[in-house]
This record gives structure tokens, C-alpha cells and sequence, in this order.
């Protein structure tokens, strides 16, 4: 039995826009693919409604759409990604509220993390960004628990090098 309204279900979809988005991104690599894979996973997911009991589970519920819907573009049409050479392109991290040292370490984080391979990518957005539990990440990414803390830990080994508490002291090692 369905427990919440249309407008429930309506605002659990607004709210997940923004971490669907990213996930499409982390995805897709591209801002213009992320687009089109979020659109394509709203539609799939209004079709199937009737799927969600509870509303709090919506935004994990999409991410698995998007997913699948990911893969199925993969494999039906041998997708093709015409993109710059920069992978974010395009993509605004900054935010206005911080300062400008900050949103340039923050477009760097960004960098740094889209250029991973696209499975750490997606473990690194699901769990650091979007705060995910190991259990959900797996559950929407499909894979085994042992896998994400695998992907995670190579993830977070890779990045080490040009990340650093103090945005400052990266620049003055010369790691950037």
C-alpha cells in the first residue's frame, strides 16, 4: 500500500534533481549527456510510480534508474561522447559565498575527480558527496560492498596527491 500523496512523491523528486544530476555527471562525464541521462531517468521514473511505496527511498530509487538507463544507452546505441578535452567543461563547482581561493580549489577537487575512471567516480559521488552508506552504493551501482570500499580506497589513493586540507599549501608544493 502507498503511504504518501502525489505532492510527496513530487517534492522527493525535486529535492533528488540536484544528486541525479550529479550522478548523471559522474556517469556521463559530459554536462550535456548528464541532461539528457537526468531527463531520461525523470520519464522512466514517472512512468513507474506505482514502484515507490515510501518516498524516502526516491532519490536512491532514481540513481538506480539512471544507472540502468546509463547502460541500456551504452549498449542499444553505442553511445558516443563528443566532449572537450577538459571533462568539465562547462560545469560551474563555484559557489558565490565562497572565497575565490576556495571555488578555485573546489573547480580543482572537481577536475581531479572527473578524471577518474568512471566506476571511482561514481563510488566517490555516491559515498563523499552525496553521503551514501557502502550498503547503498552498492545496492544502486549494483556491485558487491567489497567492491565500492575497493574502488573508494584506490579512488581516495589516486586523489591523495593533489588534495589537501589547506588549498594554500597544495600551490606553494607545487602539486598543482
Amino acid at each position: 500500500m502507498v503511504d504518501f500523496s502525489k505532492a510527496q512523491f513530487d517534492q522527493a523528486m525535486t529535492q533528488a534533481l540536484p544528486a541525479l544530476w550529479r550522478f548523471a555527471l559522474s556517469l556521463s562525464g559530459s554536462s550535456d549527456l548528464a541532461d539528457d541521462l537526468s531527463q531520461k531517468t525523470c520519464l522512466r521514473a514517472l512512468e513507474r510510480t506505482s514502484q515507490v511505496y515510501d518516498v524516502t527511498g526516491v532519490r536512491r530509487w532514481l540513481m538506480t534508474i539512471c544507472r540502468s538507463v546509463w547502460y541500456n544507452d551504452l549498449r542499444a546505441n553505442a553511445l558516443r561522447q563528443t566532449q572537450s578535452l577538459d571533462p568539465a567543461a562547462g560545469v560551474d563547482v563555484a559557489a558565490d559565498i565562497l572565497p575565490t581561493e576556495m571555488n578555485i580549489y573546489a573547480r580543482e577537487v572537481f577536475m581531479s575527480v572527473m578524471a577518474l575512471p568512471e566506476a571511482h567516480r561514481s563510488v566517490v559521488l555516491l559515498v563523499l558527496i552525496e553521503g551514501h552508506t557502502y550498503k547503498e552504493t552498492a545496492a544502486i551501482l549494483d556491485i558487491p560492498i567489497g567492491t565500492v570500499m575497493s574502488r573508494l580506497s584506490s579512488a581516495r589513493a589516486k586523489l591523495r596527491p593533489h588534495l589537501s586540507d589547506d588549498p594554500i599549501v597544495v600551490r606553494k608544493k607545487g602539486l598543482r
